[in-house]
């Protein structure tokens, strides 16, 4: 196996194949609308080529970038919020050591990266600041306009700090902003200050932006080969051509079985793994997921559990609680190390019985009888498998979920690719901090009070 490969075996009893190969005809309409642009959202659709569209020049310009990063910086703090980060995130956990950033500096090849903006937090912000008082740090801020409130208010901290640490001048080498090619508060700074920058392309929103500069460079920074990432995405994008059968479309499958599991009541797909590196990968999918077709008062609700982990709290739950859930199981062929279990003279703990065995194949067992045991008990599973951590197969994983998800969406019946929702809390918030030009939202929310 070199490839993503797509299990629906779980499926039966709660969705049969018949049901699946009806929706055939629509699922292949809906991809071919995301590569012809006849449906809504045609202006936010630059993902869908773009990791074939990749050169080796882009690529290059952010080795580079990143090289100078690593060379000056013991820790990178990536500024932004969502889509900003969350996908770079995902990759980095996934493809680094569990315990990077515990290594001794002496023994460090790639900074500590770290994050900020994705949230307000007083005390984060001040912990933050402590951890880069003795660091030589540099700064990736990432935003469209530069106004967005969380990553704003870090990135004028940090800026702040970095100045003072090291002057202006060499901090305009330690700054780099990826933003709106012409327009925006970040723009204009850039300009300015002389950062270095790439562009946010106007037709690749964020929540799909991971094999752009705003993942891409925080993952070259973090020393991971995003030439084999994107070769991973590439792959996926040529597997899922418009003119691909359906039977061998695995997204456009993917996406039938999620809506058709939908209609009969499956409110909830809850993303499951039995590693915890992929931990960011499912928080990426929720935003991916939830954003995308969480609207018009529909949309199956993104969950995500880490496994065996949550067995040991949400199992229960998954077992025997209401049955509106589906999951949806990422799971990896090899593990990438080997331990083996050794015996024990004592056997207290009555695990001689496994001396000898790889702990992966304890893992495998565990994901084994809880697929069986989550089916006997009224939850439909479909599992997608890898054949391992490596940045080839999660640029397929992740061109596979964005492909899935613009068919899904269009399954749906609603644009997948704007996010009309997200304003609400924003508007309340300013209100209330009675920013310039909300005077009488702050006074028509004041009175709610």
């Amino acid at each position: 196996m070199d490839t993503i490969q797509l299990q629906i075996k779980d499926l039966s009893g709660f969705l049969s194949e018949e049901d699946i190969l009806k929706q055939s005809a629509q699922a292949t309409a809906c991809n071919q609308a995301l590569h012809d642009g006849s449906r809504e959202g045609n202006d936010f659709l630059g993902w869908v080529t773009l990791p074939s569209s990749i050169t080796d020049q882009i690529l290059r310009e952010i080795e580079d970038a990143a090289t100078v990063l690593r060379t000056h910086c013991e820790a990178v703090v990536v500024v932004g919020i969502g889509g900003s980060y969350l996908g770079a995130r995902a990759v980095i956990d996934a493809l680094s050591s569990s315990f990077d950033w515990l290594q001794e500096k002496k023994d460090r090849k790639n900074p500590v990266i770290l994050y900020a903006g994705n949230n307000i937090s007083e005390d984060y912000l001040c912990e933050l600041k402590c951890y880069l008082d003795d660091k030589q740090f540099g700064i990736i801020n990432i935003s469209k306009s530069g106004t967005t409130t969380e990553p704003a208010i870090a990135f004028r901290l940090l800026k702040d700090q970095l100045e003072d640490k090291v002057g202006k001048e060499e901090a305009r080498k330690r700054i780099v902003a990826i933003t709106d090619a012409s327009k925006g508060a970040l723009r204009t700074l850039a300009d300015t200050e002389g950062y270095k920058t790439f562009v946010i392309p106007d037709n690749v929103g964020g929540r799909y932006s991971v094999l752009t500069p705003v993942g891409l460079l925080p993952i070259a920074v973090a020393g991971i080969d995003i030439r084999k990432l994107v070769a991973g995405a590439v792959e996926i994008e040529k597997a899922t051509a418009p003119s691909t059968s359906f039977d061998y479309n695995l997204p456009a499958i993917y996406a039938v079985i999620r809506n058709e599991l939908y209609k009969r009541g499956k409110k909830i797909e809850i993303l499951v793994n039995y590693h915890p590196k992929l931990h960011y990968l499912a928080e990426w999918w929720k935003q991916l997921y939830g954003e995308s077709e969480g609207k018009e008062g529909v949309g199956i609700f993104p969950a995500a559990v880490d496994f065996t982990t949550d067995l040991h709290s949400m199992g229960q739950w998954i077992q025997e609680g209401e049955r509106t859930i589906f999951e949806t199981v990422v799971t990896i062929g090899e593990a990438n190390e080997k331990v083996l279990i050794p015996r024990d003279g004592r056997d207290l703990d009555g695990l001689n019985y496994l001396e000898g065995k790889r702990v992966d194949e304890v893992n495998k067992m565990a994901e084994l009888g809880t697929r069986i045991a989550h089916v006997d008990g009224g939850v439909p599973n479909l599992t997608i498998e890898i054949p391992r951590l490596n940045e080839k197969y999660i640029g397929q994983l992740i061109y596979f979920f964005e492909k899935a998800c613009g068919i899904s969406g269009y399954l749906l019946g609603i644009n997948p690719f704007n996010q009309p929702g997200v304003e609400a809390y924003k508007k309340n918030m300013f209100a209330l901090l009675e920013k310039p030009g909300y005077e009488e939202a702050t006074k028509a929310i004041k009175a709610r009070l």
